[in-house]
């Protein structure tokens, strides 16, 4: 399970986020990383995507104080 071998949750989870790419400049385009989607649980793909590339863009709304999650609302409003 990939949860329990990457984050140490030995419970299913939604989406998991794989960055390829660290904080410094990088030497051609930037690659943000892989999003891997349990569709089993997930009630929504693309609520999934968009939390998924939100991690990998730096995000993390264990510890933003909501940030991450807003800004999820307001990109999935605009692809409404």
């Amino acid at each position: 399970m990939l949860n329990r071998d990457h984050r140490d949750r030995d419970l299913p989870t939604d989406v998991l986020s794989f960055p390829v790419d660290g904080p410094d400049e990088a030497h051609g385009p930037r690659e943000l990383g892989d999003v891997v989607i349990c569709p089993a649980h997930t009630a929504d793909i693309a609520e999934a995507v968009v939390h998924g590339v939100l991690h990998l863009c730096g995000y993390d709304h264990e510890t933003d104080g909501g940030e991450m999650l807003r800004l999820q609302a307001r990109v999935l409003e605009g692809l409404g």
